[in-house]
């Protein structure tokens, strides 16, 4: 069961070309296995669930931590009001819902819900 704030999931960048590269690292060093979801993007699912963006239009310059939310539009709502600004509102993907924001530090993260 998924539970509401928990680290779900990480984005990472492969972009440049790197895509085949960095999962051939990843398959050698340390046998992780992933699944294609067309030419721009690889998961894995390996202790923590995450993937590879190939899409330099869609990749974010550095890794992407994204929380599960039982209930996406409340969890926008309390990062709104706790001082988290909102830089992607909600949207869909592939697999559910979901909306970036960055934190008072200046880290983006992302909230996904099915």
């Amino acid at each position: 069961m998924k539970q509401n704030g928990k680290l779900d999931y990480l984005e990472m960048p492969a972009t440049g070309g790197m895509l085949d590269r960095v999962k051939a690292f990843y398959s050698t060093a340390f046998a992780w296995s992933f699944t294609d979801y067309g030419p721009t993007y690889s998961a894995f699912s390996e202790g923590l669930d995450g993937g590879f963006q190939a899409d330099a239009a869609e990749a974010s310059a550095k890794p992407l931590p994204v929380l599960y939310s039982e209930n996406l539009e409340e969890t926008l709502h309390a990062v709104e009001s706790a001082g988290g600004t909102i830089v992607k509102p909600i949207f869909p993907f592939p697999g559910g819902r979901r909306f970036h924001f960055v934190d008072p530090a200046g880290n983006e993260l992302a909230v996904w819900s099915e």
